[in-house]
């Protein structure tokens, strides 16, 4: 049965198998559903025997794997490079001496970050003659009223937290009933205030043999969860945005408001610490950097948190009349209430100037799954065959509500009822359908030789009643060649199978900004109007009734082998999976009032490698020891693309060409740094494509190129486990080589210094920014006055995707049975144990995982989580 929600709402101390099904004629039988893959999860059971009880309890830290960039910390430092990048204006720009641009820089420097905060001689400026700061400058400064000294924000802000976890899992069972029952809790607190995931889970398995010919079950789980991301949600300079935050404001600047004589001041009626919102009503300065903002003072008085509750289950009843014929009926249900609350306090920040805000959110998913199967299986001497048929049904409905309202009575009563101004709400449902009849006829010949075919015709909602249905199927074949009379006697090799498969499968998934669309064929308009009257609906998405299903065709062939006394054993496999009628929103003029259309716009091909390898060297006794990894090495191709648009198809920085990647972008070409000027360099082309460098990034813009393929070479993992003696120890890794990708937070990092970027910070590689003692280097002149310089979009960020993770390492030790069952115990195990341990990339602060065409920092990374725990038997 198909599950609707999130892997994280099913505890992993559940977990029996995970299995990714590759081949492409198994993975069709899924459906529409299975489009972009199938993960098979399969739930404990109970086995039969006494009842055991297993307890499991850890505790640890949390802490941010990948940190921030290297950026300056020193607030010198960054005054001395906002120097430079004035007096290159007054210098270069605007024709001064070397004397009137030293005095016309040091009167923008503290106006430019907004504060002064450094106290000085009278008639000194903070800058010398030589760029470097005045050493009768002293950092801090007082206006008599406020006292202004800088603050580190990414300490104040980010710091590790606790981890708890404990689980009990109740199993058991007879040769007619087994069952499997667990209860867990987790407390996975995040790295930045207030913000973290709590979750209570259970689960409940049954399957009961009522009869030979009866047998029924159950699989039942809920899931109450609490998520707090607060400062993570938006990555705009107006939000209080921890993780933006700590990369990019400059080293400048209070993150508290102290008195006049340096003291913390405090909220007289919190006891609180009074934070720098920076908007000037905090303190007499303002600075244009996230203005209106203070993650540190967002964080306490601010409140955010969604509050999930969960019910996944399946139902199911299977009858057997005669021998070889089974008929199953299924019932899969999934049922989502979500609540997101927010409030903004009236006291300090972006909703101060409303008196507070709430907003209330509800969302109810629900999803229904029928399948209905029969399935028969008869073999006639070493024929054997198993036949399926059946009908599936799925329904989904997304009802979605909120309301907000300003002007807070109660300081932090997160419901609209306590709201006084501007109250407002609204809603949408969605709805979504599926139909599908599955054939499916498995043969084996004295399990030597295999074959299988199916055949899936399935409908879907989201297409026109006339374009609803799809057809698809599927066929493979297996020989286990190591059966053969040639190869019975070659020690060597324990197990061989030549396998190939084809799998036709449908996409119906369209997106409309971001989200699922589930009309995509039907315009669809923005509902207007006031005072209870009506008015004519504005078209914001123009639908398109002849889209019809997507469809990919997938071929494998490949080999799975044990060898060696089955020390080694593994898969290697070609896979070709060609995409055709592929959805996707075009983009359109304006001028047809409306941005997009959805369109079946050509096809596509991912093809590639896949090599699985698991040896084990040492299996004797009490020793084990072994080593696996997996290497994938894939391809994109577009083949076709529809004819209007004549090959190409360019949407902002993405590229479509035929006969080339999907994984491109459409940028300028860097050229460099005139090294006589200073001045970027892009690659342009005049009338006669002749190439030729300008620092005019306008030109440059009109003449943009596609970056080439940024898919990585291959990815994969591999590891090592060692069992010594009760002692057990492993490592995971997984990598990436040969990719590359757009780094936005490295081109915010090393902007020019221009005013529109006063108070951001500078990545450290400013320090090779051209001068004319330093002539030869890529990184352009500081100027306060060039906004498309330094910073401007091109392929000079483009940088290397390669890394190297390690994502686990667990240590742990089994006390011997003879020790632990004279206390009543089947089983005792200690062990330590870190995720996310460490990332090594091209550039500090980079996390290559989040693919290929940008790269943020301004939302949770991945925790780096060191525990340590217990594990009882009973």
């Amino acid at each position: 049965i198909p599950f609707d929600g999130d892997i994280s709402s099913i505890n992993s101390q559940d977990i029996e198998t995970m299995t990714v099904l590759k081949d492409a004629a198994a993975a069709a039988l899924y459906g529409a559903r299975g489009a972009n893959g199938v993960i098979l999860v399969t739930t404990k059971k109970g086995k039969d025997g006494n009842a055991r009880v297993s307890v499991d309890a850890r505790w640890g830290s949390n802490s941010r794997q990948v940190g921030k960039y290297d950026v300056m910390e020193n607030p010198d430092t960054y005054m001395e490079t906002l120097y430079k990048a004035h007096y290159n204006a007054a210098y270069y720009k605007l024709g001064r001496t070397p004397e009137a641009a030293h005095t016309y820089a040091n009167t923008q420097l503290f106006p430019a970050i907004g504060y002064q905060i450094y106290t000085l001689p009278q008639g000194e400026g903070l800058i010398g003659m030589d760029g470097k700061i005045n050493p009768n400058a002293k950092l801090g400064y007082s206006d008599g009223q406020y006292y202004y000294t800088p603050d580190d924000w990414t300490d104040g802000t980010i710091s590790s937290q606790m981890r708890q976890e404990y689980n009990l899992s109740v199993s058991g069972g007879t040769d007619r009933l087994n069952y499997y029952f667990s209860a867990g809790y987790l407390e996975d607190n995040g790295v930045i205030e207030n913000s973290g995931f709590n979750r209570i889970s259970t689960r409940l398995n049954v399957d009961y043999q009522a009869k030979k010919w009866l047998k029924f079950g159950t699989s039942l789980g809920y899931t109450n969860s609490k998520s707090k991301y607060p400062g993570d949600q938006t990555a705009t300079a107006s939000s209080g945005n921890a993780f933006l935050l700590a990369n990019n404001i400059a080293p400048v600047y209070p993150m508290y408001v102290r008195n006049a004589d340096g003291s913390l001041a405090y909220d007289k009626n919190s006891g609180n610490k009074i934070y720098d919102y920076g908007d000037g009503s905090s303190t007499n300065s303002t600075r244009n950097f996230m203005s209106m903002s203070n993650p540190k003072g967002d964080l306490l008085y601010n409140k955010e948190e969604y509050l999930m509750d969960i019910l996944n289950g399946k139902w199911f009843i299977e009858l057997s009349p005669i021998e070889g014929l089974k008929l199953t009926g299924s019932l899969g249900a999934y049922i989502d209430n979500t609540r997101y609350n927010v409030l903004g306090n009236k006291y300090y920040g972006q909703s101060a100037s409303y008196g507070g805000t709430a907003q209330q959110e509800h969302i109810r998913t629900s999803a229904f799954n029928q399948q209905y199967l029969a399935t028969y299986k008869k073999s006639f001497g070493m024929n054997n065959f198993d036949v399926l048929l059946g009908y599936e049904s799925y329904d989904y409905r997304y009802e979605y509500s909120y309301a907000t309202g300003q002007n807070l009575y109660k300081d932090y009563d997160f419901t609209v009822n306590n709201t006084i101004d501007n109250k407002r709400g609204g809603g949408a449902r969605d709805e979504y359908s599926t139909r599908g009849i599955i054939s499916r006829i498995n043969y084996d010949f004295d399990e030597k030789y295999f074959a299988s075919a199916s055949y899936r015709r399935d409908a879907s909602s989201r297409f026109h009643p006339d374009k609803r249905w799809g057809n698809f199927w599927s066929a493979s074949v297996a020989w286990v060649i190591s059966k053969e009379a040639f190869l019975e006697n070659t020690e060597w090799i324990d197990m061989l199978k030549l396998k190939a498969s084809f799998g036709q499968q449908g996409n119906d998934a369209l997106l409309r900004n971001g989200y699922a669309n589930y009309y995509p064929y039907l315009d669809q308009y923005s509902m207007t109007g006031a005072n209870g009257i009506f008015s004519d609906g504005t078209l914001y998405y123009k639908g398109n009734p002849d889209i019809t299903w997507e469809k990919s065709n997938s071929f494998n062939i490949g080999t799975d082998f044990t060898l060696l006394n089955h020390k080694l054993e593994g898969t290697i496999e070609y896979f070709n999976r060609k995409t055709s009628d592929m959805l996707y929103n075009k983009p359109v003029a304006n001028s047809n009032g409306y941005s997009s259309i959805p369109m079946n716009i050509g096809s596509m091909t991912n093809s590639g490698v896949e090599i699985e390898l698991n040896y084990t060297p040492i299996d004797i006794n009490n020793l084990k020891w072994n080593i696996f990894g997996n290497a994938t090495f894939l391809k994109n191709k577009v083949n076709k693309l529809h004819p209007d648009l004549n090959g190409e198809l360019i949407n902002g920085s993405r590229i479509y060409r035929e006969g080339e990647s999907m994984y491109q972008l459409y940028l300028v070409k860097y050229a460099g740094v005139d090294p006589t000027t200073g001045q970027s360099l892009f690659w342009a082309k005049d009338d006669e494509g002749n190439a030729y460098t300008t620092a005019d990034y306008a030109v440059a813009s009109n003449c943009k190129e596609a970056t080439g393929d940024l898919l990585p070479t291959v990815y994969g993992g591999f590891g090592t486990s060692l069992d010594f003696y009760g002692f057990d120890f492993s490592i995971q890794f997984s990598y990436q080589l040969g990719g590359k990708l757009w780094d936005y937070t490295y081109q915010d990092l090393m902007h020019g210094g221009s005013n529109s970027n006063a108070g951001y910070n500078w990545h450290k590689d400013i320090a090779k920014a051209w001068t004319a003692e330093n002539p030869n280097t890529d990184v352009p002149r500081l100027c306060a006055t060039e906004n498309y310089d330094a910073g401007s979009s091109s392929d000079r960020w483009i940088v290397s995707s390669n890394y190297l993770s390690i994502n686990n390492i667990t240590l742990g030790y089994t006390l011997p049975k003879r020790i632990v069952r004279n206390l009543g115990i089947e089983s005792l195990r200690v062990y330590g144990a870190a995720d996310n341990v460490a990332l090594f990339a091209a550039r500090k602060g980079l996390d290559p995982r989040q693919g290929y065409v940008s790269s943020t920092t301004s939302t949770y990374g991945a925790l780096r989580s060191i525990s340590a725990g217990v594990k009882l038997t009973f």
